[in-house]
């Protein structure tokens, strides 16, 4: 660990333990003691003063609606300074300080690589280091609580905001987003979990009604958030645009009441999404404590609607009571409500956390092919081309409201002319070009930039070089879906022309989840960058030139044809025209009456993503969890134990002669059974040339279970179980058994 990315984490309040593990504040008061501080507070209050908690605003139409100072940006609730109720400004999101269409003038932050880098590092200390570097931000911007931690699912390659999330495994997604939120509250602000659930496709999103058994969402989605919530205990949990069975997430009490409140005994508040409240009273009575962002809503639902049903008995005053009382004890818990921000805007150390954003990029980046050893390239290439996706400038970064304005500055910025996200979204890049950190890292070679317009211009450089490298990009933003997972703009007859001029060819993909590759035959080097964050450029040239040994591992499954997944395409799209995406991300455009509500049923239930493929004996181009390395890893003596947990013991040596990351994952069925195997367990090593260590992975036990709604909870069946020890989802060389005994666990 260098001194400078040390630095930010202790810096961003983060705690090291010797192991380089983060640990909990163990400061932190319990939720116990918050709650009963938290109800003493809300003894004191008026009526009014209860109410004025309950919903908030949305600083970029509530002008003149607070004394207080607005600041540009997702939300506000004013304070009670007779109760010591501190103000709460709210920010996007998980990616760092948001500011969309540079609403704050001039204020730039630190951004990451998209989530689906994040995730596809399998190391929970990047997430955590990430969420830390992002939460001290947010504080020195005056902000205390940050609207990050999104957990949904990927059930769709397709899906638009596919970037902002963890990738389509229930474990993965909540261990990595547990140890964001764990990260962000470090600094003692608010991190939410979001968006409470099955808010899995852009289309539509502000009607579209999700539909799923409950076994099957409660050993999928459910789980995801059952587990980040664990992990990270934000101080809020977020509720969704969308309906699930028939009733909108933010009035849903099997979600809000039944699931999360009574099931997990969750004791923070449920905030919504901004413009997903459609009521007052079955809203506040299903679970619903906060209303925020006012404005975007058809009415201030929570404001005198909420105090006229309180006054009439159809909300109780217990009621509203623990609406408040949740508000403050998530702030209390997280230290968000004993710990002011500052009264001024602080600079933070932004050097400092760029190591953080690039060494993200650099654990996230994922070799998916590496024919004849192409890579890393040898230092006899002198003549080295990169052809389009303006690597001469920058790197891409995913629209909508997780978009960060980055340090350096957007050297591409075009405002959107049509769509849903048009009002709130940009293409835009951040300032890390590829050209330049390659030039860098390369002096001795000559590396020039074709932007690969003209294709067969691109084809001649190529042949013309020693070695030429694609730079392919996929724009995909919040709010409107892809309609195809084929790169747009003839980037597949760029790709395929200077593969065919230039043997030598690698492809560098910047997209916001699976991209379909027809020419993947004759291109011997793929990297999946993702949306690599604003030091994006640096880390690609360290994976290129060998400097940083790839060690990604896919977080999603790349189908090899659109239609090996549940939905081939957006369910709905048809529906929509341009009118109708634009009132589904913008409801205060007043179009919204025009949506009528569709169902989309998720019959692939809890088989998400690789569990889908392997129960449909289907083979995509890339399996979930597959990453090469410069080096290579040989897994023996495998020895699987059982009786109440199911654990695995295995050597992992690298054979190579490359010191590299390696991600064993532990794969478990039941013995005879029909299921596909599960992720149960994962760890991230790394070995020095020739070392072997041991490694014992321990199986989360839910996901070794089945869920039971009879009794109702989870349901461990007795006997022999499968356990792969694997490098993916589809890796079955090294397989085990152990028996287990029979075990029942709470929802």
């Amino acid at each position: 660990m260098s001194k400078a990315f040390r630095a930010a984490l202790l810096g961003a309040s983060l705690i090291v333990t010797a192991g380089g593990v983060a640990a909990r504040d163990t400061t932190a008061p319990t939720s116990d003691d918050a709650r009963e501080r938290a109800r003493a507070i809300v003894a004191r209050m008026t009526l009014d003063e209860k109410i004025a908690l309950a919903h908030g605003l949305f600083p970029p139409m509530a002008k003149g609606k607070t004394t207080s100072e607005l600041i540009p940006s997702a939300g506000h609730i004013d304070g009670i300074p007779r109760l010591g109720v501190p103000l709460v400004r709210e920010s996007d999101a998980s990616l760092g300080v948001a500011n969309q269409v540079e609403q704050r003038k001039g204020d730039v932050a630190t951004a990451l690589p998209s989530s689906l880098a994040t995730a596809a590092s399998f190391d929970p200390a990047i997430a955590r280091a990430g969420g830390a570097m992002i939460g001290a931000e947010a504080r020195a911007k005056r902000f205390n609580v940050l609207l990050a931690g999104g957990v949904n699912l990927t059930r769709d390659p397709w899906n638009g905001r596919n970037f902002e999330y963890l990738g389509e495994d229930p474990l993965l997604s909540g261990e990595m987003a547990g140890a964001h939120i764990a990260g962000v509250q470090s600094n003692h602000i608010v991190s939410t979990v979001k968006h409470l659930a099955l808010n899995a496709q852009e289309t539509g999103r502000m009607v579209v009604d999700a539909r799923i058994d409950e076994k099957a969402f409660r050993m999928s989605d459910l789980l995801a958030f059952e587990i980040a919530i664990e992990k990270g205990r934000p101080g809020s949990v977020m509720c969704a645009y969308n309906k699930v069975g028939g009733d909108w997430a933010c009035e849903n009490d099997f979600l809000l009441n039944q699931v999360l409140k009574r099931d997990w005994g969750y004791h923070g508040w449920v905030m919504s999404d901004w413009g997903a409240v459609h009521s007052t009273v079955k809203a506040a009575n299903a679970g619903l404590d906060q209303e925020s962002g006012q404005e975007l809503d058809k009415a201030v639902y929570f404001g005198a609607p909420l105090k006229a049903a309180v006054g009439q008995g159809t909300v109780s005053p217990a009621r509203l009571d623990d609406m408040v009382a949740r508000y403050l004890t998530g702030l209390i818990e997280s230290g968000a409500y004993d710990t002011p921000v500052p009264e001024t805007a602080q600079t933070p150390p932004y050097a400092a956390h760029a190591e953080v954003a690039q060494r993200a990029a650099e654990a996230g980046i994922v070799l998916l092919k590496n024919d004849t050893a192409l890579l890393p390239m040898a230092t006899t290439a002198k003549r080295i081309v990169l052809i389009g996706g303006r690597a001469d400038v920058g790197v891409l970064s995913g629209g909508g409201s997780s978009q960060v304005r980055s340090v350096g500055g957007a050297p591409i910025e075009i405002p959107l002319t049509s769509g849903a996200a048009m009002s709130f979204a940009r293409y835009t890049y951040h300032a890390s070009s590829p050209l330049k950190a390659l030039q860098a890292a390369l002096p001795g070679a000559r590396v020039t930039f074709v932007d690969g317009k003209d294709v067969a211009a691109a084809a001649a450089a190529a042949k013309a070089a020693d070695i030429a490298i694609v730079f392919a990009t996929q724009w995909t933003t919040e709010a409107q879906d892809v309609a195809t997972l084929a790169l747009p703009d003839r980037q597949d007859a760029l790709i395929a022309a200077v593969a065919a001029a230039q043997p030598r060819t690698v492809a560098v993909l910047e997209t916001g989840g699976p991209v379909l590759m027809p020419w993947i035959a004759s291109v011997p080097a793929v990297l999946q960058a993702w949306y690599p964050g604003q030091r994006g450029g640096e880390a690609i040239a360290a994976i290129l030139t060998g400097k940083v040994n790839p060690s990604g591992r896919l977080p999603i499954t790349f189908p090899a044809a659109a239609t090996q997944a549940p939905r081939a395409a957006p369910v709905g799209l048809d529906r929509l025209n341009s009118a109708e995406a634009q009132a589904a991300a913008d409801p205060g455009s007043g179009l919204g009456a025009q949506l009528a509500s569709f169902p989309v049923d998720y019959v692939e239930g809890a088989d998400v993503g690789y569990r889908w493929y392997e129960k449909k004996a289907q083979r995509p181009l890339f399996a979930f969890g597959h990453g090469l390395s410069y080096t290579g890893f040989a897994y023996r003596n495998a020895v699987a134990t059982g009786g109440k947990t199911l654990s695995v013991t295995f050597e992992v040596t690298n054979t190579g002669k490359r010191a590299g990351a390696d991600v064993p994952q532990m794969y478990v069925a039941r013995d005879g059974a029909a299921t596909p195997m599960r992720l149960a367990g994962f760890t991230r090593v790394t070995l020095q040339p020739g070392e072997m260590r041991r490694i014992t992975l321990t199986a989360e036990p839910r996901i070794v279970a089945e869920y039971d709604t009879a009794l109702p909870g989870w349901r461990i069946a007795g006997g022999a179980y499968r356990v792969a020890v694997a490098h993916d989802a589809q890796d079955r060389a090294l397989v085990t058994t152990a028996t287990l005994d029979a075990t029942t666990m709470k929802p």
